[in-house]
């Protein structure tokens, strides 16, 4: 295993023993004031780029059923999401239920703001594989949309992924993932959200 490999490790490693105390604590001394300031929409500091996810969402879902397989068959399925800010709000995280027609199941996206780079770094781990949290997608916010990236294989193959965040209004988001086979040049969508809120944070 070479070094990076190792320090990739590492890291999925850590933030795997992480997690569940970051919920826990989650609402201790960092608890938001009702937002509704859409991100990136002119000047704005990124570190506040997630604020107006904060509160809870109902979510519906498309997914399509085989990814770079050339499936053109999509599951539609229902879910929710609850979001609350983390590290004195230089991160979140959202406790996703997802009702797979197979089977429903959790999921935990955390997010963490680089100050150095102005950039988040947002990984996602799944309660049905416990041990594995995904490469992390990396970027920001440009005019209102957000697109992140990451390496990472599929069936032994290299890919990239991409997150999109777009269609935001004070009381709707668009979540989108996309996979490419060759290196960013095309972009097969495979996940498609789109959330619509039903509560605002809790008050401080």
């Amino acid at each position: 295993m070479t070094p990076e490999l190792d320090r990739r490790t590492a890291l999925r490693m850590a933030l795997l023993a992480a997690v569940p105390n970051l919920i826990a604590h989650a609402t201790d001394g960092c608890a938001a004031e009702p937002v509704t300031r859409l991100p990136a929409r002119g000047v704005t500091d990124p570190l506040h780029d997630f604020d107006f996810f904060f509160g809870t969402w109902r979510a519906h879902h498309l997914r399509l059923k085989e990814r770079l397989a050339h499936s053109t068959e999509w599951i539609e399925f229902d879910g929710t999401s609850v979001v609350q800010p983390l590290l004195g709000g230089r991160g979140n995280v959202d406790d996703n239920l997802i009702n797979l027609p197979g089977g429903a199941y959790y999921g935990v996206t955390l997010r963490a703001f680089d100050a150095r780079t102005r950039t988040w770094a947002i990984w996602w781990l799944d309660e049905r594989f416990p041990q594995t949290i995904d490469a992390p997608v990396i970027g920001g916010f440009t005019n209102g949309v957000g697109n992140f990236f990451a390496d990472d294989t599929l069936r032994g193959e290299p890919i990239k992924v991409r997150y999109r965040v777009s269609r935001l209004t004070p009381t709707t988001r668009r979540w989108e993932q996309a996979f490419s086979p060759d290196g960013g040049s095309n972009w097969e969508t495979n996940w498609v959200t789109t959330f619509t809120r039903t509560g605002a944070p809790a008050a401080s």
